[in-house]
């Protein structure tokens, strides 16, 4: 599509749009008619450690989603030289999980608890033994029951619970939704009817009767809408907190909102049955969509969710990912800078990360543990990043590049060896997407190694969860009756370019001696933990 087009086309209000909010960034992605990437935006930000609580501030999320559009039009304005007041349709994704919890007069209980925190070991563990299915620590419902453990004085006047997606959802359209795939990650939902399990609402309300709340769990979760349905219209109100200046116009219809698995899911087109994808960046999940049901619950290792339209998908999660080696990054960026010298961030990137393909397979013998929060599959509840090495060890910069790497990769492998071992999985194909994928052939091949799997990416891997949710808006106005896979095979990546990679056999052997090391170091970051408060 050349510019003139385009630019006639955000005029008419055709574009699509979709926001996303991550961990470290807000992004948004203007799509054209051919569901592809014309135009961005973003917004850096980062969580707050508040008296033992990974948070946000609701103001942070307020001021981030402005300067994140405000970005957006700026774009728009330089490349095209129309301004950005119209839509054909839009959508809003953002971290899953977590704990938002309201009053019946939507005013904010205690701050927002995100995915991060790992404080609700008692409740995940007490009820995935009630369900008999797996409820991870940073799921809304896990908060919830760990608040009542507590005796926390807010549960008696909650009004309303969601997801941060749900939430900038309510506030551009009043509704209180939730896509299928982000109320997944708040409560387990029933694959045969799209909606909460019933028979677990139930035992639930069993289990807190003795409380004698006044609410219904049922009635303090958000509404479940499948991919492609209407959730709305971006009210007036809304388009005034999106775009103060009053230039966006009122109107636009929104998809469901979604947790950035299911962006993920999107956007790497994984929704069909014997796919998957590996979302990396401040976090790592890799999901893979099953063709039945896991013949046993594994608590805290698997997590069960949904695609946008449904699908059971099974997870394996790990809170950290790229965090401690950006860290990195910025000290090594610090000493270029003392010696005189500078580089931009995707150079300096691009060049140290790159060292790593040249490191031992193994890693030279260096161990690393990037935990800047707790891993609930490694039964750490604090987060101590470690570096440990023995005097023979070959410490040179690709090994400890390639280990940086490899740590980050190490608690997924673990939930991963469950599916493929224990469930015997078969998947076709893994694409990859998220910063972790942005040096080209790196992460891929240390991926590779990881999952001991050949790893695909998509040339729009670098746009991630926000241009998943406007895919899924996009299907909202243009779906036609088609399936979600259909549209996506149809439209988004009828000419998709593909890159693939594998792992040799010895860099897969590699990483597993890597990993025994990992698994067999775990008490000496055991001991960090008791030491160092």
């Amino acid at each position: 599509m050349n510019t003139a087009h385009t630019k006639t086309l955000i005029a008419n209000g055709e574009a699509v749009l979709g926001i996303e909010l991550g961990s470290t960034r807000i992004k948004a992605v203007l799509i054209d008619s051919n569901n592809q990437p014309i135009a961005q935006g973003g917004f850096d930000w980062q969580n707050s450690l508040i008296d033992g609580v990974w948070t946000y501030g609701l103001d942070e999320v307020e001021q981030g989603i402005q300067a994140c559009f405000a970005s957006l039009k700026v774009d728009v304005q330089e490349r095209y030289g129309v301004p950005l007041s119209r839509l054909k349709a839009l959508g809003v994704s953002a971290m899953m999980h977590g704990y938002l919890a309201f009053d019946e007069h939507d005013t904010l209980l205690v701050p927002f608890r995100t995915w991060r925190n790992t404080m609700t070991e008692a409740a995940a563990q007490e009820l995935s033994d009630l369900f008999d299915y797996p409820v991870p620590e940073r799921w809304s419902i896990s908060h919830l029951y760990q608040a009542i453990l507590n005796k926390e004085e807010h549960v008696h006047r909650l009004g309303s619970l969601t997801t941060l997606a749900g939430y900038v959802h309510f506030r551009l359209t009043g509704k209180k939704i939730l896509g299928t795939g982000d109320g997944s990650g708040m409560f387990p939902v029933d694959t045969n009817t799209g909606q909460y399990d019933e028979g677990m609402l139930s035992s639930f309300r069993a289990l807190v009767a003795p409380y004698a709340f006044t609410w219904d769990l049922k009635e303090l979760l958000p509404t479940i809408l499948p991919a492609g349905a209407h959730a709305g219209e971006l009210t007036e109100e809304g388009a005034r907190l999106l775009d103060p200046s009053g230039a966006l116009e009122a109107g636009v219809p929104l998809c469901p909102p979604e947790g950035d698995a299911g962006t993920g899911m999107v956007a790497t087109n994984s929704i069909a049955p014997r796919t998957g994808n590996v979302s990396a960046g401040t976090s790592v999940f890799a999901m893979v969509v099953l063709e039945h049901k896991l013949s046993k619950s594994y608590n805290q290792f698997i997590d069960l969710v949904t695609t946008p339209d449904g699908s059971l998908v099974a997870m394996s999660h790990g809170n950290n990912c790229t965090g401690e080696y950006d860290l990195w990054m910025r000290l090594f960026g610090e000493v270029l800078e003392t010696m005189g010298f500078s580089a931009k961030k995707g150079e300096l990137y691009d060049k140290i990360l790159s060292a790593a393909l040249e490191g031992d397979p193994d890693c030279g013998g260096l161990l690393v543990y990037n935990y800047l929060s707790g891993e609930t599959k490694t039964g750490m509840h604090e987060g101590r990043p470690l570096f440990v090495r023995e005097t023979k060890n070959n410490f040179t910069l690709a090994n400890f590049m390639r280990s940086q790497l490899f740590t980050a990769l190490g608690v997924i492998r673990i939930g991963m060896d469950i599916l493929f071992e224990n469930e015997g999985i078969k998947i076709d194909t893994i694409t990859g997407h998220g910063g972790f994928f942005k040096t080209a052939e790196v992460g891929q091949k240390m991926m590779a190694a990881a999952l001991h799997t050949p790893i695909s990416t998509l040339t729009t891997a670098g746009e991630g969860g926000a241009w998943g949710i406007a895919l899924l808006a996009s299907y909202l106005v243009h779906g036609k009756g088609r399936t979600l896979a259909d549209f996506l095979n149809s439209e988004a990546f009828a000419d998709a370019q593909v890159s693939t990679i594998c792992a040799t056999a010895e860099e897969i052997e590699g990483f597993n001696v890597f990993m025994k090391r990992y698994k067999d170091g775990l008490p000496i970051l055991r001991e960090a933990i008791k030491v160092l408060k």
